[in-house]
């Protein structure tokens, strides 16, 4: 099992749809396959700050649902709201 972390940045303005938008599919990805836990967070001093952090089985089942139809969608979305380029990791968990 390994972690993902993913830091993004939003418009204010954007947030709400954001929200919104991840609250329809969160069910959606947490179905997929290898995927064991899925948060967000938003970061108590800068409020456009959020963090996607999830759990999977392995590396394969992370990459099988980033070229899903399902992240592609969800991304291009996600990604219109930004107002800084986002960052990920992928850790272990110890």
């Amino acid at each position: 099992m390994f972690v993902r972390i993913v830091k993004m940045s939003f418009h204010s303005k954007f947030i709400p749809e954001f929200l919104e938008m991840f609250d329809e599919k969160k069910s959606m990805i947490k179905k997929s396959t290898g995927c064991l836990l899925l948060e967000l967070y938003q970061d108590k001093s800068n409020p456009e700050h959020f963090f996607t952090y999830s759990h999977w089985e392995n590396e394969s089942d992370l990459e099988n649902y980033r070229n899903s139809a399902l992240f592609i969608e969800t991304w291009a979305q996600t990604k219109s709201y930004f107002n800084d380029k986002p960052q990920a990791w992928s850790v272990n968990k110890l």
